[in-house]
């Protein structure tokens, strides 16, 4: 697991934490589950801000597979409705995520977003996604309450 990049901020690479078609699965299981409970709103958390870099969590990713799932499905196909991806945080900073969160009382304590913890669960403060994290936080002008393994998270 990459620690301590610095380039956090470059949108051309894809990120090396990236997992292939993660996206596409969770909303292949989430349409085939929506099919069954013949509802038509689906939302997904991908944010492309902030770095993201991850191929599907572009808007024009969302649109595609939003088309994909309106001519794969029988509900679609039947006119039964029409699928539609909701993505409430994609163009959203993570300071403004962990703001909004806060107004709806998320208790940020029982959340976590490190790649590489510890035995205990501590995050490692170092990987890409703690540091994204712990910038968030600083620029909503909040402190984490995770506990971390380094000592400064502020």
């Amino acid at each position: 697991m990459p620690k301590d990049r610095t380039d956090l901020d470059n949108h051309n690479q894809i990120p090396p934490t990236y997992v292939p078609a993660r996206n596409t699965i969770f909303l292949s299981y989430a349409l085939a589950w929506a099919e069954v409970l013949c509802v038509f709103d689906i939302f997904i958390g991908v944010n492309a801000t902030d770095y993201s870099g991850y191929p599907d969590c572009r808007g024009e990713f969302i649109t595609a597979f939003e088309k994909t799932a309106n001519l794969a499905t029988a509900a679609a196909v039947q006119r039964k409705g029409r699928y539609h991806i909701h993505t409430p945080i994609i163009n959203m900073t993570k300071a403004e995520i962990i703001l909004t969160g806060t107004e709806l009382g998320v208790d940020y304590s029982l959340t976590h977003s490190c790649y590489d913890p510890d035995q205990q669960g501590r995050s490692c403060g170092r990987c890409d996604s703690c540091k994204l994290r712990l910038k968030g936080f600083a620029e909503a002008g909040l402190k984490d309450p995770i506990e971390y393994r380094i000592t400064n998270n502020e």
